[in-house]
């Protein structure tokens, strides 16, 4: 079986593209449905996110599994398959590794090196462990990129480096419209990004902020943590002319802002001006509140350019440095791994032969005593582990130089090894519960 990756994301698909193929947990949870479906496929998670939307497969047969991931991809965005195809990237087994722990870092991100892309990776195997579309492989995987994103956040400097869409946004609000301390702020949104610029704004110490969210309770403990007032959704339209500065990040699937709303609110507003920050994908904000006299519309394309230069800062290569070391060591690992049970079910044969040829020296010499069997078979196990030693030895290497498969096949072969032996002890571990 091989990790295949099928995905698109802000380096190559436009935003449009991107906003169609945004999805919310229960349609990536369907998606990773459909795709288990397929006979070549036996492990999937489905990791969405405002600049990337991408599936995680652990497949049997490569070009099936990549056919049939399109296909529910393209289904489940109710897209053409020719429209999506040309965006997609696929990165198979070594480079995916690499993928998955560069992208859980933050160091595929438009905003690089941002830590909020670990728990969107978290949330997004959590959720699919307990539908069961993943398994011991993919488990594994995405355990460990979540754990190389804990090392270089807090073994590196790209926390230096890493500007967050939300601080970007700002820098450019405050263009328009001077520092943050002066300015009412309206956060529509409750969720990890709405969340971030709440306080972020609260810690720059703007005059109010006000959270508008569905959820009351978590509008109200947003809100809450920062000295904020919480507002329902339905009221966002009255609200829009006391803001300042409006920053939109939902999951809504339709706009939350029209131009006429906006239009509306800057004629209460008497000629003050607004700064319209969408952070969200779809986008929350009609596209047209930026033809508007009075108000200005950043969206995740503009704050996108505003962050391509964070990628060539030198925290950045010390971090890459570090991934590249621990793609190194995961491979290593694996490999070892692959070739244990091969190991683990020739000393097993090995032992039966010895019990067997014990038992039928034993009937053989009936008078001979405890102490000479032990030597014997002390003796003969000598000779075996010796026998052992060397081709033991010699596929942990190969192992090492991604070479052991091949080599733990001739070694099942040459001892005629059952495969049900070595199925036996290659038993999938537990798969624990969701890193905290």
């Amino acid at each position: 079986m091989s990790l295949v990756i099928l995905g698109l994301s802000h380096h190559e698909a436009p935003l449009p593209l991107l906003e169609s193929v945004a999805l919310d947990p229960d349609t990536a949870s369907d998606l990773e449905s459909v795709i288990l479906r397929s006979d070549h496929v036996t492990e999937a998670v489905v990791l969405s996110t405002c600049n990337r939307t991408e599936v995680y497969a652990e497949s049997l047969t490569f070009h099936g599994a990549l056919v049939d991931i399109t296909n529910a991809l393209a289904a489940a965005c109710d897209l053409d398959r020719a429209l999506l195809q040309p965006h997609l990237y696929v990165h198979y087994e070594d480079r995916g590794i690499a993928h998955a722990f560069n992208v859980a870092a933050g160091l595929d991100s438009m905003a690089v090196g941002e830590a909020q892309i670990v728990g969107q990776v978290r949330r997004s195997l959590s959720r699919a462990q307990r539908a069961g579309h993943v398994g011991p492989a993919l488990n594994a995987l995405v355990q460990q990129a979540l754990r190389v994103a804990k090392r270089v956040h807090s073994e590196t400097e790209i926390d230096l480096v890493s500007g967050s869409l939300v601080q970007a946004g700002l820098t450019r609000a405050e263009a328009e419209l001077g520092g943050v301390g002066d300015l009412s702020v309206l956060v529509v949104g409750a969720g990890g990004m709405g969340a971030l610029a709440a306080t972020t704004v609260a810690r720059q110490g703007a005059a109010e902020v006000v959270v508008a969210n569905r959820d009351q309770t978590r509008a109200r403990s947003v809100a809450g943590r920062v000295g904020g007032r919480a507002l329902p959704l339905a009221e966002l339209g009255s609200a829009l002319a006391g803001a300042d500065l409006v920053i939109s990040s939902t999951g809504s699937r339709g706009q939350l802002v029209t131009a006429d709303d906006v239009a509306a609110a800057l004629a209460v507003r008497g000629g003050r001006p607004q700064v319209y920050v969408d952070l969200a994908l779809p986008h929350d904000i009609d596209l047209a509140v930026a033809d508007l006299d009075g108000a200005s519309r950043v969206g995740l394309a503009e704050l996108g350019e505003d962050l391509a230069s964070a990628d060539s800062a030198p925290q950045v290569s010390e971090a890459r440095e570090l991934v590249t070391a621990e793609v190194a060591a995961y491979l290593v690992e694996r490999s070892t791994q692959a070739v244990a049970p091969t190991v683990t079910a020739l000393r097993a044969r090995a032992g039966q032969l010895v019990d067997q040829e014990m038992a039928r020296l034993e009937r053989r010499t009936p008078g001979m005593g405890a102490t000479e069997r032990a030597e014997v078979r002390r003796s003969v196990e000598r000779v075996v582990d010796k026998l052992l030693h060397t081709p033991t030895v010699r596929v942990k290497e190969l192992a090492q130089d991604g070479q052991g498969g091949s080599y733990a096949r001739a070694l099942s072969e040459l001892f005629d090894l059952d495969p049900r032996d070595v199925s036996l002890v290659s038993a999938p571990p537990t798969i624990p519960g969701e890193e905290r």
